[in-house]
């Protein structure tokens, strides 16, 4: 079945059962006090108002579905019982006047009815009056049983708006807390990092120091090494001077000892006549290292 054939039949259901209703209340507010329905005017006033103003949508809704079924003769018989419905609301609105009026001829009845016996004597009257007592008693309590259920339901209402907003917070904390965790694992990685970093310069700054340490000892060690070859060099040369400008018997033993200490020192001839040499005892030397 086509989409919008489907949608006009349903249309058709709901206006049946929207008028069968509507009738229905409208019949409630003829029949006020006869029946001795408990229901108020107003509130069957309420009833039939809204159940004819779905009537009148409904019939609207299916005046604009008739031109899009696919055959003409059911777009004639669709707008030809749109029509029918269109003056059977209006019947029910005048339906709807009547019957408030028949209500209210029935009101003024029954409260004439309801002063006679007030007025007359008789056993029949008390009980009316204690009838009548009794109702304004319940008409009463129920009243108030009304305003308490409607102050509830305030209360309800207000209590779930209340929930509903906090549950609003909670899920925004929750989206909070979500990123504060991400970014504290992100912090927590760099600062991991970070922390390795610091370890290994602290390797490194020991290593540094260690070669330091190592290179200064070596470096004194050189210094103390040269130092004490050229102390040693100067009094050998100074002992080769004197034994030359003296000529003692003892030039043999220096130039042996000159030999083992390494140093580099020229023959000496065995001639009697020893050459006068002309060597400024504060000569500077030259490093051999």
């Amino acid at each position: 079945m086509d989409q919008v054939v489907e949608e006009v039949e349903n249309v058709k259901k709901e206006l049946e059962e929207t008028y069968k209703q509507t009738q229905e209340h409208i019949k409630s507010i003829h029949d006020y006090g006869k029946s001795g329905t408990a229901r108020l005017i107003p509130r069957l006033n309420g009833l039939a108002q809204d159940g004819m103003n779905l009537l009148q949508s409904l019939q609207f809704k299916l005046d604009l579905l008739a031109p899009q079924l696919p055959s003409d003769d059911q777009v004639e018989k669709t707008q030809s019982l749109a029509q029918s419905w269109k003056s059977q609301i209006q019947s029910l609105r005048l339906s709807l006047r009547n019957a408030n009026l028949q209500a209210k001829a029935n009101m003024r009845k029954a409260a004439q009815e309801e002063r006679e016996l007030l007025l007359g004597g008789g056993e029949e009257s008390t009980v009316r009056r204690r009838n009548l007592q009794t109702k304004a008693g319940m008409t009463s309590a129920a009243e108030s049983i009304t305003e308490s259920l409607r102050r509830s339901r305030q209360l309800m209402v207000q209590e779930v708006e209340r929930s509903a907003s906090t549950l609003m917070t909670v899920d925004e904390s929750t989206g909070v807390l979500t990123k504060a965790e991400s970014e504290y694992k992100g912090h927590r990685s760099l600062l991991s990092r970070t922390r390795n970093l610091l370890s290994t310069m602290q390797r490194r700054d020991i290593l540094d120091r260690v070669i330091l340490v190592v290179g200064f000892i070596i470096f004194s060690l050189a210094v103390l090494y040269v130092v004490s070859k050229r102390m040693g060099l100067l009094k050998l040369q100074r002992k080769l001077i004197e034994a030359v400008k003296s000529g003692t018997a003892g030039q043999v033993e220096i130039i042996a000892e000159a030999g083992r200490q390494g140093a580099n020192v020229a023959q000496v001839q065995m001639n009697p006549v020893v050459p006068e040499l002309n060597v400024p005892l504060e000569q500077a030397m030259h490093d051999e290292l």
